[in-house]
């Protein structure tokens, strides 16, 4: 208990008011105030999708697995590291102790790398359904599901380790900013830059990537199918009234799939483009404004931050109408009522259909889950 004392003290004794008095104190109490608000919609945003997904049939699915990953990542954002920056807003020091001052960082660093993985893991899973869909089978079995959602986990909590004991950086109190980050150990060595490369320049990469190929190939296929019923009705090939009327009830449920794909599609581009709205205003402010000309700005992009653990179900609210579903029954209704998610009714309600057979796609998208006609369950189920 000494010992942390003499900590907290060689901290305070360490401030610099130059840097700190460059953020005026109603300046700081907005934050703090806001700050607040973002950790109490992040909790019962994250806890309610968490809750949603687990106990609703209709959005329990292979995606999922790493929705409730990102969620939880996102709620232990919130919990355990946003009421310590609502205490450096509102006190302008950190007034923790030393073994504080070591775990917060190293839980705040480990829950964006989770968070970023788990988008990177779910654009990972649209590419693969989407354009390499005999893989998918094979791919998103239970067993790989787990070992890729304990992969991200042990990956970026595993890669701090080196900065936790102090071989290559370390945890400390940085008195330029003001709070417990990453600084330089004693041979002048800071993991920094090398987190930064590796868990948030690759990943950001990797979801980029993906992207390009899933607009690539949606474009294609619309191309060809446009193509193909451009030629049918050309040769005459549809010269029968019941073929017609097959092939109009085909092309609507290929339609309305196609159509379900790609709004889900937008939902998870829309969740990794939010991820870089509220981090690079920070990474900007650090690099461009080094030394605190513009304080609203650098207040903005930790605020923007500080966002990134609630913005994700309000996401799925806007976008998603099988999520809104959900979140009212998990809200609203008694258990038994949930599962009236997975009723007929409901499906064709919202467009779905458990009788198309041309593709197995619209039974794990995010935010669905079907039943093989054969009576198998889908995929990763």
């Amino acid at each position: 208990m000494a010992d942390m004392w003499n900590v907290t003290e060689d901290i305070a004794s360490n401030v610099k008011p130059s840097e700190l008095s460059k953020y005026s104190p109603g300046l700081l109490t907005f934050a703090a105030i806001v700050t607040g608000f973002i950790m109490l919609i992040g909790l019962f945003g994250n806890l309610l999708t968490v809750v949603a997904l687990l106990k609703c049939p209709k959005v329990r699915n292979v995606a999922a697995a790493f929705i409730i990953s990102l969620c939880i990542a996102d709620f232990l954002f919130c919990a355990m590291v946003l009421p310590f920056a609502i205490s450096g807003f509102w006190t302008r020091t950190w007034s923790h102790g030393g073994v504080l001052c070591k775990l917060v960082p190293f839980l705040r660093y480990g829950n964006v790398g989770v968070s970023l993985l788990s988008i990177a893991l779910i654009t990972l899973n649209r590419y693969i359904m989407i354009a390499h869909h005999s893989w998918y089978s094979r791919v998103y079995r239970k067993h790989n599901i787990a070992l890729m959602i304990v992969f991200s986990w042990m990956f970026s909590y595993g890669m701090q380790i080196p900065t936790l004991i102090g071989v290559w950086g370390k945890f400390d109190y940085d008195a330029e900013l003001g709070t417990c980050s990453i600084v330089p150990d004693d041979n002048g060595r800071s993991a920094k830059t090398a987190l930064f490369v590796i868990a948030f320049i690759v990943p950001a990469l990797l979801i980029l990537i993906c992207y390009a190929r899933i607009f690539w190939v949606v474009h294609s296929s619309e191309q060809r199918m446009r193509e193909h019923h451009r030629s049918q009705t050309s040769q005459g090939t549809l010269n029968n009234g019941s073929d017609v009327k097959r092939s109009t009830i085909k092309d609507t449920r290929e339609t309305k799939a196609r159509r379900n794909e790609w709004r889900i599609t937008k939902m998870v581009l829309a969740i990794f483009l939010s991820f870089l709205v509220c981090y690079l205003p920070i990474t900007i402010a650090k690099v461009a404004d080094s030394h605190v000309h513009y304080p609203v700005f650098h207040i903005t992009g930790y605020l923007l931050l500080y966002a990134s653990a609630c913005v994700n179900p309000i996401i799925y609210v806007i976008m998603n109408a099988q999520y809104r579903a959900a979140y009212a029954a998990a809200l609203c209704c008694p258990l038994a009522r949930l599962t009236g998610l997975t009723s007929e009714k409901w499906n064709e309600r919202h467009g779905y259909s458990f009788s198309n057979t041309r593709t197995v796609l619209s039974q794990v998208s995010l935010g669905e889950s079907r039943v093989d006609p054969r009576g198998i369950s889908a995929p990763g189920r």
